[in-house]
């Protein structure tokens, strides 16, 4: 267990609470208001519900589960790698397919997924971990450009799709409190957060490094992201969980006994901070809430 974290600012529990282990992945971590988490276990598959107190359960089976989140009725979103689509699991279990092809190819692994207040979801496809001979969207074979097929997506709340900006490995992703900043984890090679500038429907107007995470010798890289109520941005990277400013002054690193992966704000006051670190999740208190969903919104 590394020694407390000392965040006096952000931190109001400085030794992480694990709550389940014996897992072998963990990803995807998700608030419900009705007092659970989400999150999966990509290499097993599986999707687990998890109540503060009481082992974790499993929900269903996944292709690849990854990256979730809720759309404006509540309904649970999940990026699925193995499957290369983005699904709904409705309130009764149905699972719908979203999106899994763009001009007629299929996506290569969306990774992660967040909603926008006017139900448009934004999503990532990198590419990096899929033969060249197997990506569908990059121009024709023979124009070896890895970048082509590695994205941001929009879909839009009546399901057109388009892409937002290329990146070189996008990954996780979050929006500023004002929806007009979005920004993207990138995962390889080089390791930073993008700041991707919106108007007012949604549409990149202009991008920018927000951060540079090319730090020291840690394990760790730029996956899981979140942004407090305040404007801060969290990201997982070498070390830890990196605390940034709105302003991309860094803050600190939140330590955990195993390498954070992803997290996300939850509990009745969004104060908990509960983290996926490979085989356990753990759970800390922060002082200034995370962003609510846009669906928690309207559901009060």
């Amino acid at each position: 267990m590394p020694a407390a974290n000392y965040l006096p600012e952000v931190l109001e529990t400085t030794e992480a609470e694990r709550l389940a282990t014996g897992f072998v992945f963990t990803e995807g971590p998700l608030w419900h208001p009705d007092g659970y988490w989400f999150f999966v276990d990509i290499r097993q598959n599986k999707l687990y519900r998890i109540t503060p107190g009481r082992a974790p359960e499993v929900v269903r089976d996944t292709a690849g589960g990854n990256g979730t989140t809720f759309d404006l009725q509540g309904r649970l979103i999940l990026c699925e790698g193995d499957a290369r689509r983005v699904v709904r699991i409705g309130h009764d279990g149905k699972l719908d397919t979203l999106a899994d092809r763009y001009q007629g190819g299929r996506f290569n692994r969306p990774n992660d997924v967040v909603c926008r207040s006017d139900g448009s979801l934004y999503f990532t496809d990198p590419d990096k971990r899929v033969p060249y001979t197997q990506r569908e969207i990059p121009p024709p074979a023979g124009i070896d450009n890895l970048w082509d097929g590695a994205r941001v997506y929009r879909m839009a709340p009546d399901g057109a799709i388009s892409v937002l900006a290329h990146c070189e490995y996008p990954n996780g992703l979050a929006f500023s409190p004002d929806e007009r900043t979005l920004y993207v984890a990138n995962t390889r090679s080089s390791k930073y957060i993008h700041a991707i500038e919106l108007d007012a429907a949604g549409k990149m107007t202009r991008r920018r490094i927000f951060a540079d995470m090319n730090e020291g010798t840690l394990p760790g890289i730029p996956d899981g992201l979140k942004v407090d109520s305040q404007g801060r941005v969290f990201c997982t990277g070498p070390g830890g969980i990196w605390v940034f400013t709105s302003a991309g002054k860094r803050v600190g690193i939140i330590k955990f006994p195993e390498q954070a992966v992803n997290f996300a704000f939850g509990g009745r006051d969004l104060r908990t901070l509960f983290c996926c670190a490979y085989t356990s999740v753990y759970t800390l208190r922060v002082k200034v809430p995370g962003q609510p969903h846009p669906w928690f919104r309207l559901k009060k």
